[in-house]
Formats: C-alpha cells, structure tokens, sequence
C-alpha cells in the first residue's frame, strides 16, 4: 500500500484532468471576454463608418444604384487579389 499524500508525490491522472479542465474553463471565458469586447469595438467602427457621408454608407448607396456593375467591381478585385496570391 502506498500512500500519495505524502510531499513530492505527484498528482494522480484525474487530479491533472480536473486542473486542466479548471483552467480550460478559465481561459475558455477570458477568451469569450476578449472575443465580446473585440465585437463591440468593430460594432462600434462598423456604426460610425455606416452614418451619412461615410464610406460604408457611399459604398451601399452605389451598390443600390448599379448592382450589377458594383458585383462586376467586386469579383474584379477578388480575382486580382487572389492571383497575388
């Protein structure tokens, strides 16, 4: 019979699963914070470059004037972009 509460033993295999799934749950919600705030903050961009005037704004009022012309536009610059590539 050998007893592990003794110094220097080291923890037993179900000991280790439950520190590792402890600190999996704690970086699993720091990561969901960090995820949250940056969702906020490009929210926040996405809204102001959305208001009157700005680009994203220009850029729908052309996509609802000429569609077919601004998908054209679109697939152009997709393709150059993935012939760098």
């Amino acid at each position: 019979m050998t007893d592990n509460n003794f110094m220097g033993a080291e923890p037993g295999f179900a000991e280790r699963a439950k520190t590792t799934a402890r600190e999996t749950a704690k970086s699993g919600a720091e990561i969901g914070e960090i995820f949250g705030d940056a969702v906020d903050r490009l929210s926040e961009v996405v809204d102001n470059a959305r208001r009157p005037g700005k680009p994203l704004d220009t850029l729908a009022k052309i996509t609802r004037a000429a569609p077919l012309a601004s998908l054209f536009i679109a697939f152009a610059v997709g393709m150059a972009f993935a012939r760098r590539r």
